[in-house]
């Protein structure tokens, strides 16, 4: 009969010495908030307390005709419209964006959407959402940037609300100049025949919450919306990470 010896000393002891290389390699290269590009700390996770507490929240899901929703009346028939964060130029949410958006933070998306989901599960015009859209991206933009950030997003609001995503269903069939700089009416004629449907019988009577980024005149989210409010019975809500007047 063989015997093993424990290797249990063995193993505690390279444990110990991988965080002690850990401390030390955070001391030379430390994570740091990608808003206020201060040092994480012990327990901290992609952005700091600090910015978690005091970036600039809207309140908006207290406010039944807040700005965001202004801005569909007339337009697109909406149950609610909510943004977490102002947006200013060269702010903490910009450069929050920024890294959310291009240098790879994804899981950023997931953090906001857990905080905005505890916040929309208070406002009786989020409740019972049956399916989380994200404005989906164009193919090559897809493949060029690895992922949709509007999804990440999706996802944390989803744990929240305990709604199922649909990511698939709603396409951009068209790729789209950008829209900076453009007016309104511009991007509203930007948008035009982007987005399609694919299976539109899964989302009759269904309480739809379409989610994205950044909302500034909300052209992309009103086309999103004219494609989705031709189905059946369909309720549509908007949510987005930030405001941006």
């Amino acid at each position: 009969m063989f015997s093993f010896q424990k290797k249990t000393p063995y193993i505690n002891t390279m444990k110990l010495l991988s965080g002690y290389l850990a401390d030390f390699l955070s001391l030379l290269f430390p994570e740091l908030c990608p808003a206020c590009g201060e040092a994480l700390v012990v327990n901290e996770k992609i952005i700091c307390t600090d910015c978690l507490y005091n970036l600039p929240i809207t309140n908006f899901h207290q406010q039944p005709d807040n700005i965001v929703a202004r801005q569909f009346w007339g337009k697109i028939n909406i149950q609610g419209a909510y943004s977490l964060y102002y947006f200013s130029k060269g702010g903490k949410v910009q450069n929050l964006m920024h890294h959310f958006k291009y240098k790879g933070m994804h899981g950023i998306g997931n953090i906001l959407g857990n905080i905005a989901g505890n916040q929309l599960n208070t406002n009786d015009a989020f409740v019972g959402v049956d399916y989380i859209i994200p404005v989906p991206l164009h193919k090559s933009r897809l493949k060029q940037r690895g992922y949709n950030q509007s999804l990440c997003f999706a996802e944390g609001i989803a744990q929240k609300l305990q709604a199922t995503v649909e990511h698939n269903n709603l396409m951009r069939v068209k790729a789209t100049e950008t829209q900076t700089h453009r007016s309104r009416f511009a991007r509203f004629e930007n948008m035009q025949e982007v987005f399609v449907v694919k299976d539109a019988e899964r989302l009759k009577n269904k309480h739809v919450l379409l989610v994205d980024d950044i909302v500034t005149t909300g052209s992309t989210l009103e086309a999103c919306g004219i494609e989705l409010l031709k189905i059946q019975g369909l309720k549509l809500s908007i949510a987005t990470i930030a405001y941006a007047e």
